[in-house]
């Protein structure tokens, strides 16, 4: 069976990992979160960039960043994973869905000044199959009204939108570097604070409320409990992992790129028969690879194509069942508008297998199978 997911391993991921054990410092912050950090702020010009111990934490410190409470509400897009909308929902927002584009399956930039009121507080953008939103009108709109902007670029790590890098675009930026994400630390992720005036309180929130990072810079003499916070802070270990494959970033993107192209190229032929849709990149985004989908006809289709497919050995799977329709977002959440495009396209895609050294000979497997369904059904 051809995996839909191998979480990437560059190599020296052990080695570093038990040069963290024998620094005796596996807690949060050590030498190799240091380097992850610097890495981050250095490559994607960010001004801050801290490792959490998931994206979802990540999309937690943003919202208490934000100042989020009970009562504000936060426009976002219903076709995406539930920490997406509970980190802020935790803190009482109500949720206010908006549908998306059928293009990116990103949140559709025309559709959300219609659903701002005196209420919103900030608007949280997911930047699908690391492919950017529409960010240019969609700062513009948060400025004019005095929102705030999240980036959920959990997907999103060395894609960039107009030359900048996703999550550095909106006032905070959330990176995911879970195992099924193009770099790993097996649970992890990173916040990436645009503006100077929010490092402070995000120090404090992440070491669990204290001002333990200025007491280590020696501003202080002594650290105390000055705010709420969590232990948002990773394991070196972990980190010591990830920066294995962040030594080789440009590698395992290029290696990705190369499958997503390869796909791309050899499925040509049944988008022009009318028989699939492809992904979309629009002009001045450059997307890292993070998946490769194609959408079906209907819903049926896609079940009888998953079905296919694994038993043909390929393990393809569909994505989000939309947030407004599950029992949480019921609960905590209304969409503003008509669902046109929402879980209609939902229901068509199919993610195929995507990982760092997928082989030619897997990508040619899995192609030929999609080929041999359409074939099949002419």
């Amino acid at each position: 069976m051809i995996p839909f997911n191998v979480p990437p391993f560059a190599g020296k991921e052990m080695e570093y990992i038990q040069q963290a054990i024998g620094a005796h410092k596996i807690c949060g912050d050590g030498s190799f979160t240091k380097k992850c950090n610097a890495w981050m702020e250095e490559r994607f010009h960010a001004q801050k960039a801290l490792l959490t111990t998931s994206g979802t934490t990540a999309l937690d410190m943003a919202a208490l960043l934000c100042d989020i409470k009970a009562g504000d509400e936060v426009i976002l897009s219903s076709f995406t994973f539930s920490s997406t909308a509970t980190a802020f929902a935790l803190f009482g927002a109500k949720l206010v869905f908006v549908d998306i584009r059928p293009d990116t399956m990103n949140i559709d930039e025309t559709k959300i000044e219609a659903a701002i009121t005196d209420k919103t507080k900030a608007i949280v953008v997911t930047h699908y199959a690391g492919v950017a939103c529409e960010m240019d009108t969609i700062m513009e709109i948060a400025r004019r009204h005095g929102v705030k902007v999240v980036e959920d670029a959990a997907q999103g790590v060395m894609s960039t939108y107009k030359g900048r890098a996703l999550g550095t675009i909106g006032d905070f930026g959330c990176y995911s570097f879970h195992e099924t994400k193009n770099y790993s630390m097996g649970e992890g992720g990173a916040i990436i604070i645009n503006n100077e005036e929010n490092n402070e309180r995000a120090e404090i929130l992440r070491e669990k409320g204290t001002n333990r990072n200025k007491f280590f810079r020696g501003q202080v003499d002594k650290y105390t409990w000055v705010d709420i916070g969590d232990s948002y802070l990773p394991s070196d270990m972990n980190a010591a992992y990830l920066w294995a494959q962040l030594e080789i970033a440009d590698e395992i993107n290029e290696d990705r790129l190369a499958s997503w192209n390869h796909y791309n190229d050899a499925l040509q032929e049944l988008k022009a028969a009318g028989k699939i849709e492809l992904p979309t990149i629009p002009e001045g985004c450059v997307h890292n690879a993070h998946m490769y989908y194609i959408k079906c006809k209907d819903l049926k289709e896609r079940t009888d194509l998953i079905a296919y497919l694994k038993e043909n050995g390929v393990l393809a799977v569909f994505h989000y069942i939309p947030l407004h329709s599950a029992p949480a977002g019921l609960k905590f959440g209304r969409f503003e508008g008509e669902d046109v495009y929402t879980t209609k396209e939902s229901d068509r895609l199919v993610r195929l297998p995507m990982y760092y050294r997928l082989t030619e000979e897997d990508r040619n497997t899995v192609i030929n199978a999609i080929k041999a369904f359409y074939a099949a059904r002419a």
